[in-house]
């Protein structure tokens, strides 16, 4: 009997749902990884330590070719991540790395790899500048100088770094 070669996918789920996948799956007896790291949260009368998910909103599955559909189907699972206009598959070892890395590591962080250039149109993510656009004219350690033109005016503003998504059009 032939066995099934089973594959490592990357899921997206909704936003704060990571652990309540991984449980879900669980439950369906399917195998899967969320990573997560143990993070010390301060409040106004005490510490507590928690475990975050390392990615935010994703989950790793290792499922057959002919299985991995049926995901979409779970509560939680929005759609998986694609390379190349298919979903992209993650090696065995690129799954160990991660469970080494954070077996040797205490409270990492992760960092999408999406460089910031000049004269880039960026979009502010949070704050009262939500969702405006502008042009990245200056880049400072984390912070970054945007230009943002409405109503006529120009007016240059100073935002932390990791508040600023490059627009899809001006990814390389």
């Amino acid at each position: 009997m032939l066995e099934k070669k089973l594959n490592w996918y990357a899921v997206y789920t909704k936003p704060r749902w990571e652990k309540k996948v991984a449980r879900l799956l669980e439950d369906k007896c399917i195998e899967n990884y969320c990573p997560l790291n143990k993070v010390t949260k301060q409040w106004k009368d005490r510490k507590k330590v928690i475990l975050e998910p390392v990615f935010k909103s994703y989950v790793f599955v290792r499922v057959s070719d002919e299985l991995k559909w049926e995901l979409k189907k779970i509560n939680g699972i929005v759609n998986f991540v694609y390379w190349l206009r298919k979903p992209a598959v993650i090696k065995d070892e690129e799954i160990e790395i991660i469970k080494r890395f954070l077996s040797d590591f205490k409270e990492i962080e992760v960092e999408e790899i999406k460089t910031l250039k000049l004269n880039s149109k960026v979009r502010v993510r949070h704050g009262v500048l939500m969702d405006y656009q502008g042009i990245l004219i200056e880049i400072k350690g984390s912070k970054a100088r945007v230009k943002l033109e409405s109503m006529g005016i120009q007016i240059s503003a100073q935002f932390d770094k990791k508040n600023l998504e490059i627009l899809p059009e001006y990814l390389t």
